[in-house]
């Protein structure tokens, strides 16, 4: 894990700017994807930040300002993900194959607007509510903790196309990923504690995937990211 590794995880999670890297690997993303808690982190603090800026407007005005920058920071990358897996399970009628074939379409359908939709609905709902509790530290976490998901799902599931689970579940070891929730839950237990329903509910996330698909891909990724920082989100507010 180098600092080069670090930057190359948090361009591939942000749009924030960061040092040019020179010299590109085919295994690049593969090496860097023990940052890529990191990178949620770096994501977490922007939107705690961003919080903090607008405390004194009214809740709903906070949650508007985190949810754009949010969606802005990531460059939709997981929300894009979400819509093309939403349109895949409305055209799949339960079959594994169909799924897999209907990702591959560029476009966005209409159960891919209503995903995107709800999302952002929800999200929005939900930090006007966290609004007036631990926003900081719950909005630190959550981005911390979907993507240290990303590290869980690659390594407990098949990768059922060519691309980013099948090469991080070769570079990301348990050990890591041991080390990053040890450190997640050092945070949440400081400030923000319901989000440690994140232990349990990334594993069911990947049980869910083998339940329905026998596997993951890259857009089963982005989606299970965007419902669990809702989820979390929630948990949050409820807790």
């Amino acid at each position: 894990m180098s600092l080069r590794d670090f930057w190359i995880a948090l361009q591939f999670m942000t749009r924030l700017p960061t040092p040019r890297v020179v010299e590109s690997r085919p295994d690049d993303l593969a090496r860097a994807s023990p940052w890529f808690p990191a990178a949620g982190l770096v994501i977490g603090a922007c939107l705690a930040l961003i919080a903090r800026i607008f405390q004194s407007a009214d809740p709903w005005i906070v949650a508007l300002a985190v949810v754009v920058a949010w969606i802005w920071i990531t460059g939709a990358l997981h929300l894009d993900g979400l819509g093309d897996v939403a349109d895949a399970f409305g055209a799949a009628h339960g079959k594994p194959e169909r799924f897999i074939a209907v990702l591959g379409d560029p476009h966005a359908g209409s159960f891919a607007v209503v995903a995107i939709s709800l999302q952002i609905a929800a999200k929005l709902v939900l930090l006007a509510e966290l609004a007036t509790g631990p926003t900081g530290w719950a909005l630190l976490l959550i981005p911390a903790w979907a993507r240290l998901g990303t590290l869980v799902w690659s390594k407990m599931l098949v990768s059922l196309k060519p691309g980013l689970g099948a090469s991080v579940s070769n570079r990301a070891g348990w050990n890591v990923i041991a080390g990053w929730s040890v450190v997640l839950a050092i945070g949440a237990l400081a400030g923000a504690v319901p989000s440690l329903l994140a232990i349990a509910l990334i594993p069911a996330v990947a049980v869910y995937w083998q339940w329905r698909l026998g596997g993951i891909t890259g857009d089963c990724h982005g989606a299970s990211i965007e419902v669990t920082e809702t989820l979390l989100l929630a948990a949050c507010v409820l807790g």
